[in-house]
């Protein structure tokens, strides 16, 4: 394939000097009101540029930042920061934020471990008001920024941008309903970009959609504009405004903004940053919440981006002439789901499958290319998934519902109110379970073991590699019924390659894979692995040391564990999960039950939100390694019975 060219006000500034950089000139947002505003194009264009670069190498959220540079140039240009707030839905846009904020020099380091983070932190800058990671907070939040000033006596700006898709979420409109009688004052972003991740679904995403397209409201804009070039002027320009706003009452009176509160304006270039600048000049002057419509391009700058603006909106390393990544060896967990749902949908009629707007994220893109009408995505709305799963188990189908364990934390009260409780046959597919590296706490799956652990009649499994998955997901499809969850991490496995025709597990059943008499460590899914290395280097010490693949969280094989446990000197737990109320807590309920003393070292991450980084980094330095679990280990055994061998090396 030949080489996809950079947007031409890319390459032009590729071939310029980094010294002569306005971006280089820019220490604090102080720095963003001192440039000439004839020249913040020239500074959007060197923003395009860094982000391209230094994404190139790091990876990250490429398609929404290049999307957003001109508005988060207006927003400093206008508004003062930290006096005034700032609220990014979802923060994976605030890379611009970051670089006009003091943070340049460290911008390299993004999403790397003790690097900048990948969203907003208020640890990290006094510019970040607001932390975030996932979508249809800042609304919510916005309001009660904007309450709690009017509390005090403030006159500080509150602003807050969200995406289109942030408006599929349920949560938003539960703020929007309250806007009015809440807050004088409020500043909302529409930044309308016709995606979330994929392309945004539903009545909202056809509603903004009509708002564009109203040839009425074209006309409105291209009389409004000459009427500003002919009168000339500020005054010229916030009449302007209020002649459009005017008009459009009368041309679509329910605007659904406007009956909730907010006064309408737009839509409007969001790349125009002249025209941004004397909107928000306006918008600063008016005594009620307000809504601004802007229309964005994600990827704006970058032509790969713009070709494919799901595989962009965050991705690892790229080549930076192509935009190609580099392909990994073995399918991923979430594409292998997508293709063997596929498989299993050709001969099963009842299974169908649902996402939350991350059918790429989720793999559900393979399912929906083969079985368009078995596919639905809901956009981001996970609580409405869940009912919606629930609604169709009553039907009849058997609906497998994949969304990152870190978000179907938004689901819980539908698992347990209407899911389990109902006993229905609903398959909840838990993607990027355990650590989830370089997205950091916001999208860690750390906690779903705990949160799932004690629904009645909820089974919960996670697999050691692809051929067990497989497994796994053909269990779910053709042999229980009832609620049942599956937990699984985020990339490939070990390459283990499925069986033609998989088989169907006995549920609360583990898998012995190698017996011993001093040591027995019962591991859970990717820690399997990381087992064997422990038993591995414990032989070498001379301590025999069994390892149990667990594969059931709930219900545990209470009578394997149990026999282990009560024959060997130390059993030690396994998991890629919050050791607080995790697998290895459940393991020792059970022990404790049955009265049984045998000392149990739990390996797991600890009763923090564990920061980001790649994966080795952070099991390292928080003990999830074969060195760390056998140091444990042997300090659990009575004395007499440890070799004087060393531990080998990693």
């Amino acid at each position: 394939m030949p080489p996809v060219p950079l947007d031409w006000t890319i390459s032009i500034r590729i071939q310029m000097n980094h010294n002569e950089s306005l971006l280089s000139q820019i220490h604090s947002p102080t720095d963003v009101k001192s440039i000439e505003e004839k020249d913040l194009t020239q500074l959007a264009a060197e923003i395009r540029e860094e982000l391209i670069r230094v994404l190139s190498e790091t990876g990250g959220h490429l398609g929404p930042n290049l999307g957003v540079v001109e508005l988060t140039i207006a927003l400093h240009r206008v508004f003062e920061t930290p006096r005034d707030k700032f609220l990014f839905d979802v923060s994976h846009q605030g890379y611009v934020h970051k670089l006009l904020t003091g943070r340049r020099d460290r911008f390299s380091t993004i999403r790397q471990y003790e690097g900048l983070n990948g969203f907003l932190l208020r640890t990290e800058s006094e510019h970040d008001c607001y932390g975030a990671g996932h979508a249809g907070t800042a609304l919510s939040a916005a309001l009660g920024m904007a309450a709690g000033r009017d509390q005090v006596g403030g006159d500080e700006h509150v602003v807050c941008v969200a995406g289109d898709a942030a408006f599929t979420c349920g949560v938003s409109f539960e703020a929007l309903n309250n806007v009015a009688t809440t807050t004088k004052r409020l500043i909302v972003v529409l930044n309308d970009n016709e995606w979330s991740i994929a392309k945004n679904v539903g009545a909202v995403a056809e509603y903004l959609n009509r708002i564009v397209t109203n040839p009425a409201f074209s006309d409105l804009h291209e009389k409004a504009g000459k009427f500003v070039e002919w009168l000339g002027g500020k005054y010229a320009r916030s009449l302007a405004h209020k002649v459009e706003a005017g008009m459009k009452n009368l041309l679509a009176p329910s605007v659904i903004f406007e009956d909730l509160g907010l006064r309408y304006y737009g839509p409007i270039d969001g790349h125009d940053i002249p025209l941004l600048i004397r909107t928000f000049e306006f918008l600063k002057t008016q005594n009620e919440p307000v809504i601004l419509h802007i229309l964005t391009q994600k990827g704006k700058g970058y032509a790969p981006a713009l070709a494919k603006p799901d595989k962009f909106h965050g991705l690892g390393k790229f080549q930076l002439d192509t935009g190609e990544t580099l392909a990994s060896p073995s399918p991923t967990y979430s594409e292998l789901l997508g293709k063997t749902l596929a498989d299993f949908a050709d001969h099963n009629n009842k299974i169908v499958a649902i996402t939350a707007a991350m059918p790429t994220g989720t793999g559900l893109v393979n399912f929906a290319k083969r079985h368009p009408a078995k596919c639905y995505d809901v956009g981001i709305a996970e609580e409405h998934a869940a009912l919606f799963a629930s609604g169709l188990a009553i039907q009849g189908l058997k609906p497998f519902l994949a969304i990152y364990s870190t978000f179907m934390q938004r689901a819980y009260d539908m698992i347990i109110h209407d899911i389990a409780l109902q006993n229905l046959n609903v398959c909840l597919c838990m993607d990027r379970a355990g650590l989830s590296g370089d997205d950091g706490p916001t999208h860690h799956g750390l906690f779903d073991i705990a949160y799932l652990r004690p629904v009645p009649g909820l089974v919960h499994m996670q697999p050691k590699d692809e051929e067990e998955f497989v497994d796994m997901l053909w269990t779910m499809a053709n042999y229980h019924e009832g609620p049942i969850a599956i937990r699984y991490p985020r990339g490939s496995g070990t390459g283990a390659v499925p069986k033609a025709q998989p088989k169907i597990l006995e549920i609360g059943k583990s898998e012995v894979i190698r017996h011993g008499k001093q040591v027995a460590i019962v591991a859970l899914g990717n820690m399997v692995e990381v087992a064997l290395d422990t038993a591995a280097m414990l032989e070498e010490k001379g301590i025999s040391t069994a390892v149990i693949n667990a594969r059931w969280i709930k219900p545990l094989d209470a009578a394997t564990i149990e026999f282990f446990a009560r024959g060997c000197e130390v059993l030690c737990t396994m998991e890629d999960h919050v050791l607080t109320n995790g697998f290895g807590c459940g393991v020792m309920e059970l022990l404790a039950d049955q009265h049984v003393t045998t000392p149990v070292v739990r390996i797991g991450w600890p009763d923090q939100f564990v920061e980001h980084g790649t994966v080795p980094i952070l099991r390292a330095k928080h003990g999830l390694t074969a060195e760390a679990a056998v140091e444990k280990i042997v300090s659990a055994l009575p004395a007499t019975k440890v070799s004087s061998r060393t531990i080998p090396a990693a």
